[in-house]
């Protein structure tokens, strides 16, 4: 396990923060876009730490930080941890990044990363890296599902690399208000209709609640799509 310390805290929403975290042992950091990290915790009822995993939000920059995003969950162990007991300059101990739910090492087809709430996290991470170095690739589709406009997680960024990269498309699904300019309802309502005429299977990556992804892949195999092959997923409970 290696020792990090919190370099900044920002409040995104009113129940998820990011974490900017450095390790000042290191002079980078190396990782893939869409790895996660471990962070434990060492709490007084435990004979070992609580782990918990989250994905790195940030695309590798040649750095010793990266960051995360944490939901605040009543009892959860670990976002009481990081809402209640730490701030700037406090120490955490973690192990990464690492996993599996990485960009192919050619992008050969379209993307459609769909996920929901902090689902987010690896897909902000790869749609970053794509751009930002000029990868060669396809369409690239971001479905996103939250429940209000007040939910959304990285909004402005998103919807400024769209304007700039004609095939990278952000696609908003609120799923309990009407509000003009977004879609109501959940993100299976959106990339449905976008996959439905295609003549080459797409590349689909889901990652968030346990519930959307079952059904994003019973939807998915129904439409012949297969696990590995053409569907990824990391599930948050």
């Amino acid at each position: 396990m290696d020792m990090a310390i919190i370099k900044d805290i920002i409040q995104e929403t009113r129940n998820v923060r990011r974490f900017i975290i450095e390790d000042p042992l290191k002079d980078k950091i190396i990782y893939e876009p869409g790895q996660l990290i471990n962070l434990y915790l060492n709490t007084p009822m435990d004979s070992k730490p609580h782990v918990r995993s989250y994905s790195v939000a940030s695309a590798p920059d040649d750095t010793n930080e990266f960051e995360i995003i944490v939901t605040d969950q009543p009892g959860g162990l670990m976002s009481d941890f990081l809402f209640n007991q730490v701030d700037i300059g406090s120490e955490v101990g973690y192990k990464g990044p690492m996993g599996v739910f990485t960009l192919p090492e050619t992008i050969d087809r379209d993307l459609y990363f769909v996920c929901t709430g902090s689902g987010i996290s690896p897909f902000r991470s790869m749609v970053n890296h794509i751009l930002k170095h000029n990868i060669e690739s396809k369409n690239i589709n971001l479905v996103f599902g939250c429940r209000t406009k007040e939910d959304l997680l990285y909004f402005d960024e998103l919807k400024e690399l769209e304007k700039i990269n004609p095939n990278f498309n952000y696609h908003i699904a609120l799923s309990r208000v009407d509000e003009e300019g977004f879609h109501n309802g959940y993100v299976h309502d959106i990339y449905l209709p976008l996959i439905k005429d295609l003549k080459d299977k797409p590349l689909f990556y889901l990652c968030g609640w346990r519930n959307m992804i079952l059904d994003a892949k019973d939807n998915l195999s129904e439409l012949g799509y297969k696990m590995v092959k053409d569907i990824k997923i990391e599930v948050y409970n």
